[in-house]
């Protein structure tokens, strides 16, 4: 997790007064507090499928990911409480890998159709691809078994929503070269 927390440029901010439950160390709760934001973004992007796409199995998939997000973030939440950390968002303002940048968040709000489609799918992919990539470093690195099982939990459904993405993503037709592909970030 520090490994990956340094690749991002990240760290987690100490709180005066605060320290983490004895049941939890540094790498949980610098992974939870990480994957909350990471996941608010996340919903956010499915937020915006039902009036921007034209695909009616990506907007399944969109309803599905954003119910599950939804429920990661309470589950996150708890474990943020259990540890003892204060609910605060030391990545605030920070673009990490794998995080629905708020740019690719306004172009996602102004495109449609298959523009609308690829900068969702894209953005969906490299979101489930940062959270498994933590959750693995979460489940190794971690001390917590309420961490650590909610970082299985979610790596698991990550894998499951990546392979519908792949799915899904493999049927979109070619982009036209009257439409532009814009990548997350």
């Amino acid at each position: 997790m520090a490994l990956a927390l340094l690749a991002v440029g990240c760290t987690t901010q100490p709180t005066a007064g605060a320290s983490p439950s004895p049941a939890f160390n540094a790498t949980d709760t610098a992974w939870i507090q990480l994957m909350i934001p990471m996941a608010e973004r996340a919903r956010l992007m499915t937020d915006l499928a039902p009036s921007r796409t034209a695909d009616p199995t990506l907007a399944t998939l969109a309803a599905k990911t954003g119910s599950t997000l939804r429920e990661d973030l309470l589950s996150l939440r708890a474990a943020l409480r259990l540890s003892g950390t204060p609910d605060t968002n030391p990545h605030e303002g920070h673009n990490m890998p794998g995080m629905v940048s708020l740019g690719t968040l306004e172009k996602a709000a102004a495109a449609n159709g298959r523009a609308f489609d690829r900068i969702f799918t894209d953005a969906l992919s490299a979101h489930f691809t940062q959270s498994r990539m933590l959750c693995a470093s979460e489940q190794t690195q971690g001390q917590a078994d309420t961490a650590k099982a909610l970082a299985a939990t979610i790596a698991k459904s990550a894998a499951e929503q990546t392979s519908r993405l792949d799915k899904l993503r493999a049927a979109q037709p070619a982009t036209s070269g009257g439409e532009t592909t814009v990548m997350p970030g």
